[in-house]
């Protein structure tokens, strides 16, 4: 099975990170999957969500194995399985609604009372006004309602007085805005009872209680016997896991009934932990869930479980196990009323030019007929790239034979990088082949492509988006009369539809009418197409990458600074692309103030959709010397050559490697592959009249309900306590560019 491994990983001991995993348990569970004949991939999701979503579109994962806390808010642990749901990826663990319902304390504590579950006494404090503390029998413990981990508890949440609860919940509300728990203290012991769904016996998963055991000489010191924040990051080596827990027989039976019923309840899916509160007296009550239970070495999960024979292999295997039988993976089918969607290694077919004639320029002669094209070390690397992720690479040489080696070979998607061949819509005659034959594919459509390699046309288009362009003309025979939008010289002319700088050369910038004219009669009779001029914009250059689709990725743009100050007037040209070690210099990312770094960002996405660029595409920017910001070109089908090509270079900067480049190129082609394959499963099987609501459904409805009416009940002055025990309510680097696709 292909799996991916989604985790937020500790880089600190700061309380905000005690939740997330750390590299040794990162690496304990990689370990375990892959000894388990399972192809694994890594997913650190503390970054942008949209990386993450790029990432496993790529990878397309059988199976998520999710130890993703969240990083903020009352629903944090919710977020990454809902995020899932809507990729329609299967994953390991409990769904959105199970983990935001038992992360709220104060909500699982009114459901469970509704069904007999004993628990001590509370109440949930947003502000310090509602707080009836008196209503409690004391001592009280004061925590965090929002929070696992022990976060937020010390041996000081501890309170004997009415006064010093007020000063305690006042405090912590401070830390914990979102609410605390006042909770009666129950003195006595701690058990957590582990669940793994997969393990066959009498009690539907649910593990024996285990026991944590504080060393003697650590109690001593503390007051309360609790299992508070400080034991867990800072004494862990005063705690120790017994297992069984040291207590009679009928309780360990009984407490596993309640534990079996608490699961069933709130719904919980393949693994998940209860802690217990054993009071002095033997009872026990409930304090709280966690469905998201960390699997770190030494876990009580991996004692309790090898009480059933499995060791920690055996447990990641039950979990794993368990989603795989929910999600019905081996027989390809998915969740009720999602439909169908392919996960697993793709067929991509990887269309391209190969470069045989290799450039280069002199005082006399260019030789730039190939400069778009590919060279063979630059379309292995791609097909590596492709191939870490997973997928079956066929190649696909953009060639005469094309649309028969296409109409005869099986594909899923096509990863696209070929030119063409001739006249100003060659990049577009893949495209439009692989959308003829209905196969997905990377990057912009054929309209999109043409559109952007006309200059001419790309400018007209951006200009009436509002951005600003150079002032720009046609000229077919050298002989037509000069625009008067143009204000003076000097003035550059290239050809207006080729990349990589092709036909842009020192002598491209002209100072003269004649000169010009010179020029555009040589670019008109080499390149077979009208010359654009252009009125020359002398400031700073930038260039920046966007990948995405609807609402693009807006990459750290780069800087090319011209290092040659002889130059009176520099220009990104042919020859700079050849030889560029001692004329110009990459600032990726540049060093720029936030405000053109907005204006920038702001220019390249506008641009980008306003050309209709999908997935990936590089924009050229001059600044003149009042600050604004010109277009200069598109690029939809940039160059990929690792360490080399401009966007290759950004991305860098960005701290992004070459194969998370091709991932996240590819992710959004592989999502609109499995939009197409579920369009087609609903016109062979459309959907039958709606299902009846499930128990599981029908049970929640009414957990929501119960906990409404509860809340409600709650708000009202609790009676006081009888007793303490609580209440059940409430690439290379060479010295020279060897290539010129940038």
């Amino acid at each position: 099975m292909r799996i991916a491994l989604t985790y937020n990983l500790r880089l600190s001991d700061s309380e905000e990170e005690a939740e997330f995993d750390t590299q040794e348990t990162v690496n304990t569970l990689a370990a375990a999957i892959e000894r388990l004949g399972h192809r694994l991939e890594r997913f650190e999701v503390s970054g942008p969500a949209s990386r993450t979503v790029a990432r496993l579109e790529a990878y397309s994962p059988d199976l998520i194995f999710n130890t993703a806390e969240g990083r903020r808010g009352r629903f944090r642990e919710a977020f990454y399985p809902a995020l899932f749901d809507e990729l329609g990826f299967a994953y390991t663990g409990s769904d959105a609604y199970a983990l935001a319902l038992t992360l709220d304390k104060q909500l699982t504590k009114l459901i469970l009372s509704k069904h007999g579950i004993r628990t001590p006494g509370w109440q949930y404090v947003e502000k310090l006004s509602e707080l009836t503390a008196e209503n409690l029998h004391f001592p009280v413990i004061v925590k965090p309602n929002f929070e696992g981990s022990s976060k937020g508890i010390t041996q000081d949440s501890v309170a004997e007085t009415l006064e010093a609860v007020r000063e305690k919940v006042a405090k912590a509300l401070e830390k914990y805005p979102a609410g605390v728990l006042v909770e009666e203290y129950i003195s006595g012991r701690d058990l957590t009872v582990p669940f793994l769904a997969a393990v066959d016996n009498d009690y539907d998963g649910v593990l024996a209680p285990v026991e944590y055991v504080i060393d003697p000489e650590a109690a001593t010191a503390r007051k309360y016997a609790i299992y508070d924040y400080e034991l867990k990051t800072k004494g862990e080596r005063a705690v120790s896991v017994r297992a069984p827990a040291n207590i009679p027989p009928k309780m360990a039976e009984d407490v596993r009934k309640m534990a079996q019923k608490i699961f069933q309840v709130l719904d919980c899916r393949d693994l998940g932990r209860l802690d217990f509160r054993l009071s002095d007296a033997g009872v026990p009550y409930f304090l709280e869930i966690n469905a998201l239970p960390s699997l770190e070495p030494g876990a009580g999960i991996y004692s309790a479980a090898e009480l059933e024979g499995l060791h920690l292999d055996g447990v990641i295997n039950s979990i794993i196990q368990s989603a795989a039988k929910r999600y019905k993976i081996r027989d390809s089918a998915r969740r009720q009323g999602k439909p169908a969607r392919k996960t697993g290694p793709l067929r991509v077919g990887f269309s391209f030019n190969v470069k045989r004639v290799k450039p280069s320029a002199t005082a006399e002669t260019v030789e730039d007929s190939e400069a778009e094209y590919d060279s063979p070390n630059t379309l292995q690397a791609i097909r590596e790239a492709i191939a870490s992720w997973g997928h079956e690479v066929i190649d696909l040489e953009a060639t005469a034979e094309l649309p028969t080696v296409l109409s005869s070979t099986p594909l899923d998607i096509v990863f696209n990088i070929a030119e063409g061949f001739k006249g100003r819509n060659r990049e577009s005659q893949v495209p439009a082949m692989l959308e003829l034959l209905d196969i997905p594919y990377t990057g912009s459509d054929p309209a999109t492509l043409s559109l952007a390699l006309d200059k001419a046309l790309a400018k007209k288009i951006v200009r009436q988006a509002g951005i600003l362009t150079p002032n720009f003309q046609l000229m077919v025979t050298g002989k037509e009369r000069l625009n008067k939008e143009f204000t003076g010289f000097p003035l550059i002319v290239k050809p207006v539809a080729e990349g990589s700088s092709k036909g842009v050369v020192t002598k491209s910038v002209c100072y003269s009418e004649a000169e010009l004219r010179d020029v555009v009669k040589e670019i008109a009779g080499k390149y077979q197409q009208p010359a654009l001029i252009e009125e020359y914009i002398g400031g700073r250059e930038f260039t920046v990458g966007l990948l995405g689709e609807r609402r693009p990725r807006v990459l750290p743009p780069m800087e090319i600074v011209f290092l040659d100050k002889a130059e009176k007037n520099p220009v990104y040209s042919f020859q700079h692309k050849l030889d560029w070690t001692d004329r110009i210099r990459y600032d990726a990312p540049a060093k720029i103030e936030p405000a053109l770094l907005e204006k920038l960002r702001t220019a390249a996405r506008n641009s980008f959709m306003a050309l209709g660029c999908r997935d990936v595409a590089r924009i050229d920017f001059r600044m003149d010397d009042k600050g604004r910001i010109y277009f200069i070109e598109c690029n939809p089908l940039p160059g990929l050559t690792p360490g080399w090509s401009d966007l290759v270079l950004i991305a860098a900067g960005a701290g992004m490697d070459y194969r998370a480049l091709i991932g996240e190129i590819m992710a959004p082609a592989i999502r609109r592959y499995k939009e197409r394959e579920a369009r087609r499963a609903q016109t062979e099987h459309p959907p039958g009249p709606p299902r009846p609501l499930n128990k599981v459904v029908q049970r929640i409805e009414e957990q929501t309900a119960q906990a409404n009416a509860a809340a409600a009940a709650a708000a009202a002055p609790a009676p006081a306590h009888a007793s303490g025990n609580g209440n059940a309510a409430p690439a290379e680097s060479a010295p020279v560019r060897p290539e010129l696709k940038s």
